[in-house]
């Protein structure tokens, strides 16, 4: 959540960025009032109280119809207190729930709109010609199968539409790139961390993921637990009510985790293979600084983001994402964008945000520096979302006979393989 005193001096601005988000400006008017209504509630209740202290001392040295006088006038203080004490308890509780509400300020060189309104600015590669070379490229499904790598009809009759098997080399092409994505973090100085899939309320609210996002997300009622969509969420979580030493920061985590996501509102949008599913799995970079420093970090992990998919030898564009494609806790995001030749067009394969101090005013997280004790920030980046970086290596490396060639970074995790082959089918009885 914002700053309140950033609210009070400066509303305007923060009217602005609701409306580059397309979110409701009307609530930065009802969270002004809920805070001069706390503000004023409190002042009451800090004079009723002194009143009432003052009295207190008064008391013992009265007598007769003087101290039944004063005692009179206690009880009715006594009464006055506890409804100011209410008063003021209720005005903080809407405050905090309004401000809850409130998305991340927008950083001033975000573009303003939505979903199709982002900015291009990178492209990196150029998409393979395969009419050049005489090839009708294969889909990701296409080439799975053959390569004996994703089993989607099985996964769909365990578990339902949008999951999947990854079996012989689909599976130890996954273990390839978690072991090279978090060699690349840690040459980089970052922490490895096997995360828990299941967090509480606290932890999912906190990183703003019960706001716009809520209807992606798994829960479990009878545990009153959240399945993680993202390593970020207990990650975020991970120093939540903790006092970091300025000195050691920026604190660098990789996070491994499967992620669940109910894709809410995707009804019939990549419905075939592993692009758009529930279940996968992720290397997720985060990142404690100071305030200060947040942007140039965002930059870094960008570049760790581009030196990853570079080294996958992938097609990608780098995007700025519009205002009201952010999400509820970024002040700005970039997407790196891989090439997907079937569908003749770039899709997401890593995203870093940018998210100041939002999370960490929701969990509790600060820096310490000498006497001074502040909010810090954070920010998160995908270093690799295995289903998705699949796709995009089996479709732009794929050769005329269904195999498909390893990218060099890879092939130390695979046991020197440099070409993936296609197997016999199995049959079933």
């Amino acid at each position: 959540m914002i700053d309140l005193r950033l609210l009070r001096e400066d509303p305007d601005r923060v009217r602005a960025s609701q409306r580059a988000r397309g979110e409701d400006v009307g609530l930065v008017d009802a969270l002004l009032t809920a805070d001069e209504r706390r503000r004023s509630s409190s002042v009451r209740f800090d004079e009723l109280r002194a009143e009432q202290k003052a009295l207190g001392k008064l008391i013992p040295k009265a007598a007769g119809d003087e101290k039944a006088e004063l005692l009179k006038k206690a009880g009715e203080l006594s009464a006055a207190v506890k409804t100011a004490d209410a008063e003021q308890d209720e005005a903080a509780d809407e405050t905090q729930r309004l401000l809850r509400q409130l998305g991340n300020l927008v950083h001033p060189e975000v573009p303003v709109g939505g979903e199709d309104d982002f900015r291009v600015l990178e492209t990196v590669g150029a998409p393979r010609d395969f009419a050049a070379e005489g090839i009708t490229p294969k889909d990701h499904l296409e080439l799975g199968e053959l390569l004996g790598a994703i089993d989607t009809e099985r996964g769909a009759k365990v578990s339902g539409s949008r999951f999947y098997y990854l079996t012989g080399v689909g599976a130890l092409l996954e273990f390839a790139l978690v072991n090279a994505a978090m060699a690349q973090a840690t040459a980089a100085g970052f922490t490895p961390v096997l995360t828990p899939a299941l967090v509480k309320p606290k932890a999912m609210e906190g990183t703003g993921f019960l706001g716009q996002a809520a209807e992606d997300v798994y829960h479990l009622d009878k545990d009153d637990l959240y399945l993680v969509g993202t390593s970020e969420v207990p990650l975020a979580a991970y120093h939540m009510d903790e006092i970091l030493d300025a000195g050691e920061l920026p604190r660098r985590y990789a996070g491994f985790s499967s992620c669940f996501r109910r894709e809410a509102g995707s009804y019939g949008k990549d419905t075939r293979g592993i692009f758009r599913v529930h279940q996968f799995d992720k290397v997720e970079m985060f990142v404690y600084t100071t305030p200060e420093d947040a942007e140039a970090e965002h930059q870094r992990l960008l570049e760790w983001e581009k030196q990853w998919l570079t080294s996958l030898e992938l097609p990608f564009r780098v995007i700025d994402l519009a205002s009201g494609d952010l999400g509820s806790s970024a002040t700005r995001k970039f997407d790196c964008e891989a090439w997907i030749p079937t569908q003749g067009k770039y899709r997401e394969l890593t995203s870093t945000s940018n998210t100041t101090e939002f999370q960490s005013r929701r969990l509790s997280i600060r820096m310490r520096e000498g006497k001074k004790v502040r909010p810090l920030a954070t920010l998160n980046g995908t270093l690799c979302a295995v289903t998705r970086t699949i796709v995009a290596i089996l479709e732009n490396h794929q050769q005329a006979d269904g195999s498909v060639r390893v990218p060099e970074v890879l092939r130390p995790f695979l046991g020197g393989r440099e070409v993936l082959e296609p197997v016999a089918p199995r049959k079933t009885q």
